[in-house]
């Protein structure tokens, strides 16, 4: 084949573009190096008259080609190659009694931390500390849960010492752990109910931060979703100081576009809070879809869970689940109702 009908053929085009989306439909030869690689691969542009295209890798072995070593061709693509990886790495966190050294998961993938790092976060969202970070809040729930006493607890969580335990405690559970094994019995959640652009709205902050925006339209029963949430805690008014939290969020509600400046006490499931992170990572005035979140922490099969973790949801609109679509554009469900979700992408500038 000459350079000319080589650069007239659309592989050519696919070739110059480096098109992932081509891989797998064919591969191309160099006969200057006797290599043949994937569309994609990142090598040095061919001179297009020693190009030959194939439409499969064994067709290009058989006409006497080995597969290029940096792309790959005779192997899965690097997609799925960086999602295995990065799964193997997630098994290794979730089993291990204390989380894996950066260097030892880079190594155990065969990429250096700096790359390892980065491809880990393109997967999953978030960074290998994170995710270590979440699971082991998931563990500590769990347990605390299931053992009979915190001290069972602190040691089937991982930890070796009951002083470390304590000193994280606070930040993974929002509270004691005692308080956490009572149902929150001494945690104390100030909560207002209001009416705002899209209804009624309760707002409610313990200590930590705001841990509920809620949406509806009978006040009476948002309260009462509340106390669901915490059944043991100790519910008080907002007083004067508190006023000006509820109005700042009845101003982000109107104008989401413009973030909400407060601290969050966000509590959930690992996964829960893998989802609930990437959806702050969605900008306003954008959207994407259950199976884009979900391929981004990590679980590309798991677009239904994500749309459950998004049901699930206490803080409405904060974190942003009314901008996770269906893959053909439709809203889909939202916990607050279909026409909020459509006036939160109105108010953001989204058709």
């Amino acid at each position: 084949m000459n350079a000319t009908s080589t650069t007239l053929d659309p592989r050519w085009a696919a070739i110059v573009a480096r098109d992932r989306s081509a891989d797998g439909r064919f591969v191309y030869s160099v006969a200057t190096t006797g290599v043949f690689c994937r569309p994609s691969c990142a090598a040095r542009r061919p001179n297009p008259r020693n190009v030959r295209f194939h439409a499969t890798t064994a067709d290009a072995v058989r006409e006497g080609f080995r597969p290029c070593k940096r792309c790959r061709p005779d192997g899965p693509p690097l997609e799925q190659r960086r999602a295995a990886l990065v799964a193997d790495a997630c098994r290794l966190i979730e089993r291990a009694a204390t989380a894996p050294r950066l260097g030892a998961l880079a190594r155990r993938a065969g990429l250096s931390v700096f790359h390892f790092h980065r491809v880990f976060k393109s997967v999953t969202g978030v960074t290998p500390k994170a995710y270590a970070a979440a699971h082991r809040r998931q563990r500590v729930r769990r347990a605390l849960k299931r053992r009979p006493t915190v001290t069972d607890a602190i040691f089937a969580s991982g930890f070796n010492s009951g002083g470390r335990f304590y000193a994280a405690s606070e930040r993974m559970l929002g509270m004691t752990p005692t308080d956490f094994r009572a149902g929150g019995a001494h945690a104390q959640i100030r909560f207002a109910a209001g009416e705002c652009s899209l209804g009624s709205i309760v707002v409610a902050a313990s200590e930590r931060g705001v841990c509920a925006i809620l949406l509806g339209d009978d006040p009476d029963a948002l309260v009462a979703d509340l106390q669901r949430r915490f059944p043991r805690a100790s519910f008080v008014g907002g007083d004067r100081s508190f006023e000006r939290t509820v109005a700042e969020v009845v101003g982000f509600i109107d104008a989401p576009g413009t973030g909400l400046d407060l601290p969050l006490d966000v509590r959930g499931t690992a996964f829960q809070q893998r989802v609930w992170d990437a959806l702050r990572e969605v900008p306003s005035g954008s959207t994407t879809t259950y199976a884009e979140v979900a391929a981004r922490i990590g679980s590309p099969g798991a677009a239904r869970g994500v749309a459950r973790a998004c049901a699930a949801n206490p803080i409405a609109v904060a974190i942003p689940c009314h901008r996770v679509i269906r893959q053909d554009g439709g809203l889909a469900g939202y916990r607050w109702g279909v026409e909020r979700k459509a006036a939160l992408l109105k108010k953001e500038g989204v058709a």
